[in-house]
């Protein structure tokens, strides 16, 4: 999971312990590992300092990417050129991508949304549209491996796509 100090609380904590009862090991990717806090004032550690992402961590490493919202975090984020390498190999290699909300951001900074269906936060509609995608205002939308939700209004379904469309990929089981 990729996210930065202001996340949006929601966006971090449900997919955080939904994929820990699949049993994924989940790391949180910030601008300094340990103890950081969302704008609602809740506090997640971070186990991965997002310069390391593309030094000695890379996308070999991991199976599932989770982009979440929050448009103070995402400003910085999105001024991380080896983070944005890291999203786009990632697309590339057709592993899943479950991003919401602000996180459509990071898949427009990264350069992977050109002839894709996204979803994000409707104040965004026109970036995402600027990006060459199509913008979708739906609960989910699945797009070749990314998987996006407009808004934390729509956690559960959002990550059983995703939850399921990695278990497809991988183990062809469905949730």
């Amino acid at each position: 999971m990729i996210t930065w100090e202001g996340y949006q609380d929601q966006e971090v904590i449900y997919p955080y312990y939904r994929l820990l009862e699949e049993g994924f090991q989940v790391d949180i990717s910030a601008e300094k590992t340990g103890w950081i806090y969302g704008i609602l004032g809740t506090k997640m550690k971070a186990t991965v300092e997002s310069k390391a992402i593309g030094s000695t961590l890379f996308v070999k490493d991991y199976d599932f990417l989770v982009l979440p919202g929050g448009v103070k975090s995402l400003e910085k984020i999105r001024q991380q050129p080896n983070v944005l390498s890291f999203i786009r190999e990632f697309v590339e290699t057709g592993k899943i991508v479950a991003s919401t909300c602000h996180g459509a951001q990071l898949l427009i900074s990264a350069k992977v949304t050109k002839g894709k269906k996204i979803s994000g936060y409707y104040s965004i509609k026109d970036d995402i549209e600027n990006s060459g995608a199509e913008y979708v205002n739906a609960p989910v939308v699945i797009s070749e491996n990314i998987v996006s939700s407009p808004h934390y209004d729509h956690m559960g379904p959002w990550m059983k796509a995703a939850i399921g469309m990695y278990q497809s990929a991988c183990c062809g089981a469905n949730l």
